[in-house]
């Protein structure tokens, strides 16, 4: 039997994975022949999907951009044993924009079936917490501080320092949650893990759990994100089936579980006392701070709040070792981060490496420059409250306090590429309406600014006293 592998990734899907599958599972019938199709998670190729990957004995051979029109050809090719055909693509993990990542985060990710325990844990899955259980709580958060990991989701904050924090905390009970509301333009990550590779976020969280003595942890997930929902959901129940969620987990006296909850569309629920807010029922607005949700978090209890890749990354942490986590990246920013390359780009997609590539290397040598051919003007990096770094600037290496010197930040990891065609009047008046329809209306330099800050950028598109404009949206911005 040929054992094949056609993803159930959003992306995919949103290319015709489904019918791909259909068309294969027809034709192998007719032909007579045994196929397996086992529906695994995007390799992060995006400009490639549907990717289907054939098990053959030098590897696994993919074949990109594959409609459900191609199959009986692809059939005719002999590609069930690799054969040549014209959306072959070679070994896969030769390919050369696969093979220059360090993957770390997403290493398992497009690899195995992402709601099969056994899968999982043949390929490394649980090391980290069984190794979390034999050190004990004080040496798995000294680890992860060892690491260098700083939070994904944006604002780079120590994570071992978050985990000791709440662990010091008194009191018998202490909450996991994990922030899954992606909400900015051009960023997948959180969605590609939560689909392709979900028992890594489950260990995360069991491991964080122990280490800070937390008995139950919530997953707080967007609600664009129905696919995600379903594929994590599957995981927990196979978890839980396994032994690895809920009562003595994997056989140890510690107990945890994990909730699984949907957000209602706001972007301001992406602020951690938002999310919270939300999780309790009430309206999602910000608390103010202090107190730090590490002190007084989740109904009144300490809390551990960590973004999706940030929990998905205490697993290989754990198993390898906090140095070794730490011998990537530069400065302050270690490990790896997974770019997310979006927009007027050739060859979008998922890109882990180690913190220090330049713009020019990630947007020009990686991303394959502006798919339309013409040239790169500028790259928003950090969602819609980042930044529009231009052409000058791109020897800025991807780095929290490098963005932050040029008046930046890295935000998630996302990119979102634009030609030379770009308006980019028009750019910074969506970025300002985009604040202004978010706003969750509590603070008032948000609520009113916001609005005036579109009005006043219309005008100045329509070329009224443009000059004192300017200046008047510098003084709002």
């Amino acid at each position: 039997m040929t054992k094949m592998y056609i993803p159930r990734d959003m992306a995919a899907l949103a290319m015709g994975a489904k019918k791909v599958v259909a068309a294969v599972q027809k034709e192998a019938a007719a032909r007579g022949l045994d196929v397996e199709i086992v529906r695994n998670g995007s390799r992060g190729m995006l400009w490639l999907e549907p990717l289907v990957e054939v098990e053959t004995p030098a590897g696994r051979v993919g074949y990109g951009n594959v409609t459900a029109a191609d199959v009986p050809a692809l059939f005719d090719a002999g590609f069930l044993s690799g054969g040549e055909h014209k959306s072959s693509i070679g070994l896969v993990e030769q390919h050369p924009y696969f093979a220059r990542q360090q993957r770390v985060t997403f290493q398992r990710c497009g690899r195995i079936d992402p709601v099969s325990y056994a899968e999982y844990t043949a390929n490394g899955g649980y090391k980290g917490l069984d190794r979390a259980f034999s050190i004990g709580p004080a040496a798995t958060i000294a680890e992860i501080a060892a690491s260098g990991l700083r939070g994904r989701g944006g604002a780079g904050f120590p994570t071992g320092v978050k985990w000791k924090t709440v662990a010091d905390c008194p009191g018998d009970k202490r909450y996991v949650v994990v922030n899954a509301d992606e909400g900015d333009s051009g960023t997948f990550a959180d969605r590609m893990i939560m689909e392709g590779d979900p028992l890594s976020l489950i260990e995360g969280m069991t491991i964080c759990g122990f280490a800070v003595g937390s008995d139950k942890g919530y997953v707080y997930l967007r609600a664009e994100y129905p696919i995600a929902a379903q594929i994590f959901a599957e995981a927990l129940v196979a978890a839980r089936a396994a032994g690895a969620l809920g009562k003595q987990v994997r056989g140890s006296d510690f107990s945890f579980d994990i909730e699984l909850r949907m957000g209602a569309g706001a972007y301001v629920c992406g602020e951690e006392t938002s999310l919270l807010e939300s999780l309790e029922g009430k309206r999602g607005i910000v608390r103010a701070k202090p107190p730090l949700p590490a002190h007084v978090g989740l109904f009144g209890k300490p809390t551990v709040v960590n973004n999706v890749l940030s929990m998905a990354t205490a697993p290989m942490i754990l198993a390898d070792g906090g140095a070794a986590y730490y011998a990537y990246g530069m400065d302050r920013s270690r490990g790896t981060i997974p770019l997310q390359i979006a927009g007027n780009v050739k060859h979008g997609g998922l890109f882990e490496a180690p913190f220090g590539l330049t713009l020019n290397e990630i947007v020009n040598d990686i991303g394959g420059g502006a798919r339309s051919g013409r040239p790169v003007r500028a790259v928003q990096v950090g969602g819609p409250l980042g930044a529009y770094l231009p052409v000058s600037l791109f020897e800025t290496r991807f780095d929290y306090e490098a963005y932050t010197k040029v008046n930046s930040l890295i935000g998630h990891g996302g990119l979102v590429v634009f030609d030379d065609t770009v308006d980019m009047s028009w750019m910074a008046r969506f970025a300002m309406e985009f604040c202004a329809i978010e706003s969750c209306g509590k603070c008032t330099p948000c609520r009113i600014g916001s609005i005036r800050g579109v009005e006043t950028i219309d005008k100045i598109r329509a070329g009224e006293n443009v000059a004192a404009n300017i200046d008047l949206l510098k003084d709002l911005c």
